[in-house]
């Protein structure tokens, strides 16, 4: 009797299955594309972002490492002397990124992500320049630009060139 009715209920399931699916209820239209949002640190002014989302819908751009640009071509160009210290070289690398940036039609305020390479300064007893770091990127970031990016910030042992104190590369998104 079991299989009598089984061979009955089944064909007459199956045949109901479009209909049922025809009247599931559709899913909701998609909601309109995310922001890039920034994530503050609580309780603290430091002008890197906590994190960041990046939606689906915007375009990313890694940009590659860039180093410092000469700053005295009567020096060594494979010194301290030829580069300049931290500081300076930060602001000669923030420069050739935001130069990369706009060459992309993006701008500072684009960048999600930055890593930056810091040498040991050896007027500094071999420990990275943060400070000198800062004073450099807080003319980018910060104050009145408050898109910051995530950030991170390491001491590494040396770069290719033994002039070079810096090399920061970056991640930039817009929608």
């Amino acid at each position: 009797m079991n299989k009598a009715i089984a061979s009955l209920l089944i064909p007459a399931a199956l045949a109901l299955m479009p209909v049922a699916a025809n009247a599931a209820p559709k899913a909701a239209p998609k909601a309109a594309a995310a922001d890039i949002v920034r994530y503050k640190i609580p309780g603290s002014d430091f002008p890197i972002a906590l994190a960041v989302t990046v939606p689906s819908t915007a375009a990313i751009h890694f940009v590659s490492g860039q180093v410092p640009a000469i700053a005295d071509a009567s020096a060594a160009p494979d010194s301290l002397a030829a580069f300049g210290d931290t500081k300076t070289q930060s602001e000669s690398v923030l420069k050739k990124i935001k130069e990369v940036l706009e060459s992309m039609k993006l701008d500072m305020t684009d960048v999600v992500k930055m890593t930056v390479y810091l040498v040991g300064d050896p007027a500094k007893g071999g420990k990275a320049d943060t400070k000198g770091f800062m004073e450099a990127y807080t003319q980018h970031f910060g104050g009145t630009q408050t898109k910051l990016p995530a950030r991170a910030v390491v001491q590494v042992a040396a770069l290719s060139n033994p002039g070079w104190l810096v090399e920061i590369e970056v991640v930039a998104a817009k929608k």
